[in-house]
Formats: C-alpha cells, sequence, structure tokens
C-alpha cells in the first residue's frame, strides 16, 4: 500500500527539506548530550583533584621585574622600606630543585609586610634553572652565579635604593637555602679591579636564615645523614643510561666530582669567618635514619650546625621540640638581626 501526501501540502523538494530538518534536530541533540556527559564528566574530575594551594599575598612590589642580566629568568622584584637612612635588606632565594618555582614563592618563606613596616627592604629573584644551563659544568654552577651576581646588582642599586649595603641577611626554601648557604660560605666572588662595576660589589651576606635546606651536596655524606636520600645528582648533570642519574648514580660517581662537591657543597666550605646561621625544619632529625621527606630532613640542619659551632659560627637550629632556640620565623630572626 502506498502513501500519497495531500496535493499542494509536500513536494518533492518539501520532502527533502523536511528530512534535513529532522537530521539537523537529531544531531543537535546528539551534540547537546555529548556536551551535558562533558560538563558532568568535568565537574566530577575537579571534584577529585586537589586545588594547588595559592601563594600568600604579597605587598605590590616598588619596582617588579628588573632585570640583572640578559635572559629572562634574571629578573628580581624589589620591596623598598620607608626610611630617611638607609635600610637593611633580606635577599629571598626561591625554592624547586633548582628545576621550578619563582619568586613568587615569597610569601612562604618571609612576612615582606611585617619586615618593611620594621624598616626592612626585600628583593625576591628569578634565576635560571639547571635545564637551562646548557654546556656549564656542573649545571648547579648557574642558578648560584646567578645569585651571587644579583646580590651584586642588588648592592650596585645600594644608593639609589636607600639600601644599606653592609646590612643584607640572605634567605630562601629548600634549593634556595642551599644557594643561600652557599653564598654565606663561599668565598667573595667580587673583583674589586673589573671594568664591571657590579662585578666589584661583594657577594656575601651578612647574615643567612634559611627553611629545609639541602647543607650538603655531598651523597655520600647524604647516605650517612640520612639512608633514603634521593636528591642531588641533577645538580652536577649526572645521567644513567641518557636518562637523569638517579642517586645511585649519583653516589657511584662521587669520586670523579668531588673537586665540584668542595666548590659547590655549602658544608664543605664553612670557615671562621662566616656570617651567623639560622636553620628551620618542620621535623624532628633522626640521625643515621630513614626520613619521611629526606631532601628537607633536619638531619641536614644538625650536621650543619655541629660544623659551625666547632669553626666558631654561631648557628641556630629550630625544629619541632628543639631546644635552646630564640626565634620561631625566619622573619622573627631578621626583625632581630636586622632592624635597628
Amino acid at each position: 500500500m502506498r502513501y500519497f501526501p495531500p496535493n499542494n501540502l509536500c513536494s518533492s523538494a518539501s520532502w527533502t527539506c523536511a528530512f534535513r530538518c529532522i537530521a539537523l534536530a537529531t544531531s543537535l541533540i546528539w551534540i547537546s548530550s555529548l556536551s551535558v556527559f562533558a560538563q558532568a564528566g568535568s565537574g566530577s574530575k575537579k571534584a577529585t583533584t586537589a586545588k594547588r594551594p595559592q601563594e600568600p599575598e604579597l605587598p605590590k612590589a616598588t619596582i617588579a621585574n628588573v632585570a640583572y642580566g640578559e635572559h629572562e629568568r634574571q629578573v628580581l622584584d624589589f620591596w623598598k622600606a620607608e626610611s630617611e637612612t638607609p635600610t637593611p635588606c633580606v635577599f629571598v632565594i626561591h625554592g624547586g630543585g633548582w628545576r621550578g618555582g619563582s619568586k613568587e614563592r615569597t610569601g612562604r618563606i618571609v612576612k615582606v609586610d611585617r619586615l618593611l613596616s620594621a624598616g626592612i627592604s626585600v628583593v625576591s629573584i628569578n634565576y635560571r634553572f639547571v635545564t637551562q644551563a646548557e654546556d656549564v659544568m656542573p649545571p648547579v654552577k648557574v642558578p648560584l652565579y646567578d645569585a651571587a651576581r644579583a646580590l651584586q646588582f642588588v648592592r650596585s642599586k645600594a644608593k639609589e635604593w636607600n639600601i644599606d649595603p653592609d646590612r643584607i641577611g640572605a634567605t630562601g626554601s629548600s634549593a634556595g637555602a642551599c644557594s643561600s648557604l652557599w653564598l654565606a660560605f663561599h668565598a667573595d666572588l667580587a673583583d674589586p679591579k673589573s671594568d664591571d662595576p657590579i662585578a666589584r660589589q661583594s657577594t656575601r651576606p651578612q647574615y643567612a636564615a634559611v627553611n629545609g635546606a639541602q647543607t650538603t651536596l655531598d651523597p655520600q655524606q647524604m647516605k650517612e645523614w640520612i639512608p633514603n636520600s634521593k636528591y642531588g645528582a641533577h645538580a652536577f648533570g649526572i645521567t644513567s643510561d641518557g636518562k637523569p642519574g638517579d642517586f645511585e648514580a649519583f653516589l657511584k660517581d662521587r669520586e670523579k666530582i668531588l673537586p665540584w662537591i668542595a666548590e659547590y657543597s655549602p658544608y664543605e666550605l664553612v670557615s671562621a669567618d662566616d656570617p651567623p646561621i639560622y636553620l628551620i625544619y618542620g621535623t624532628a632529625p633522626a640521625m643515621g635514619k630513614e626520613q619521611k621527606d629526606p631532601t628537607h630532613s633536619s638531619n641536614f640542619g644538625v650536621k650543619l650546625q655541629e660544623k659551625c659551632l666547632a669553626a666558631g659560627v654561631k648557628c641556630e637550629l629550630v625544629y619541632p621540640g628543639a631546644a635552646n632556640t630564640t626565634h620561631k620565623t625566619i622573619t622573627d630572626y631578621f626583625l632581630t638581626v636586622l632592624a635597628k
């Protein structure tokens, strides 16, 4: 039985148009359904993915992204404390394993507003990562020398920024802490005869106060102090089968890199003329035992404090339950030693 549409209602062309309309409507419904399911899936993912904690809010910098070198990461922020006389300055180096992070982490390390209120200016730097070292060996030389150059640059701005170049405290967390200690312990890199006025400035701070510092880059010491150590091979460009080396490769190659360890490991550089040091960690020490966070263990602090005190260098060590501590935080320490 054949169906014939009523005359003058649907021609052949009209039927074609109708079918197209139906197909279009079906497609739109299908696409809409997919969108709903995608949104539902997205919502579910958001519900189960932990949000990254926001960085603590910082006051607006007096000058932001000031270049101290030619590379895009050789920049710093400066907060100027109001004062009629030259102010002390806290020099901040962010953490991130020398492979990540940025100066926006400053609020994790010090309370900028408290320092400014006490008449202490603040500088926070970015620096090149070990992954940007190109053909420089060992790669850790790049972030360390960037920190040194940035400190020299800040001193070269002392008059313009109203900073006292003889009252500077270096600080940082993790790799930034290690960098700060390296500046404090290493011989001054200033070159008084240089044609570059920045290079004539000192690279040594008058104080260093740091959080979660790796105080040695010697894998043998790290293994003795913290048996489950796993950090450091990347600092010296050690690879295994063409890939970034693990700790065992680091330990195996130790003899080959002893001159680098002597040059870049803070522990090896401690001497009687070094500035006072403040170390803070989040857990109590357990020397020679595996640690929950071996990279930031207070075992590092215990051994550095022993070395400092033996050399006659002041060193305050803070961790939960520590005795003979005076300052609860890095900010408290700087408010005591830098503020008038």
